[in-house]
């Protein structure tokens, strides 16, 4: 027992240790950078790297964190509202050409992303939305893997009985999703919501690809800080610092739930 203990608190040190790093850096200034032995307690720096970071014109950073943020709060309660009716629809309707079509849907989770980028590229600049914010939110609103991941949920998570006596009690098919089905999908939703705004907030290649520079996501912003020949390290930290936070906050605020809300869905299961 004291062994798995000790494991443990390894594991959660080593995993700790480079989020600690990172702070510790943020609140220092450049001239410790290259200390031996490394600093490893926090500076007093840490409010004006974040003035230096927020009026860095270069980046447009708070420009970027208000884009990602409205980006991935789009993105992601779209895809989990579309992929769980359409997992629902696959995992528990029965019309013809069903398997096909689920199986045309897993195939594009086959082909690399970065395939797509040039004829997606086209089509926004056929709608005009270059340097847009549409741009980086209208492509992700349906997701295969969501589909695909809803789909295995519905299939154990909603009983066929349930939806039996829906229809008996005169429900149609759309108020049997919204009151049957959804209730029982939330566990599923939440994980697929936490990996899609994740995803969203951290997708870098797509953004830097369809916007400009001065109306970037937050990754397109961090990447902008180290592009002058002088290397800021702790202006790079401050920002990578202040760019996980959200996610930090979602994933502390919402992750007992999540994690319930999975165990209550097998024990279902």
């Amino acid at each position: 027992m004291r062994t798995t203990y000790a494991a443990l608190v390894a594991a959660i040190a080593l995993s700790v240790f480079p989020l600690y790093w990172l702070f510790v850096i943020a609140t220092r200034s450049n001239d410790v950078i290259g200390d031996w032995p490394p600093p490893m307690t926090p500076g007093g720096n840490l409010f004006a790297n974040l003035g230096r970071l927020f009026g860095a014109e270069e980046a447009y950073f708070l420009t970027g964190m208000i884009n990602s943020a409205i980006a991935a709060a789009t993105v992601t309660v779209c895809v989990v509202f579309f992929s769980a009716l359409a997992g629902f629809a696959f995992a528990k309707l029965r019309f013809r050409g069903r398997n096909a079509l689920l199986l045309v849907i897993l195939g594009t989770m086959m082909i690399p992303v970065q395939m797509g980028i040039i004829p997606l590229y086209m089509i926004m600049v056929k709608f005009g939305w270059q340097n847009q914010l549409q741009a980086v939110i209208v492509p992700f609103l349906v997701s295969a893997f969501g589909v695909f991941l809803m789909r295995q949920y519905a299939e154990r998570a909603v009983p066929d009985e349930l939806i039996e006596a829906a229809y008996v009690d005169g429900c149609s098919t759309f108020r049997t999703f919204r009151t049957v089905a959804l209730p029982a999908l939330r566990p599923g939703a939440a994980v697929l919501g936490l990996l899609t705004f994740m995803a969203t907030w951290n997708e870098f290649l797509w953004p830097l690809a369809v916007l400009e520079t001065d109306n970037p996501t937050v990754q397109v912003s961090l990447s902008q800080l180290s592009t002058s020949y002088y290397t800021d390290y702790t202006l790079m930290f401050t920002g990578a610092l202040v760019a996980i936070l959200p996610l930090l906050v979602i994933f502390i605020a919402f992750g007992r739930q999540i994690i319930g809300g999975i165990m209550e869905g097998a024990v279902k299961a």
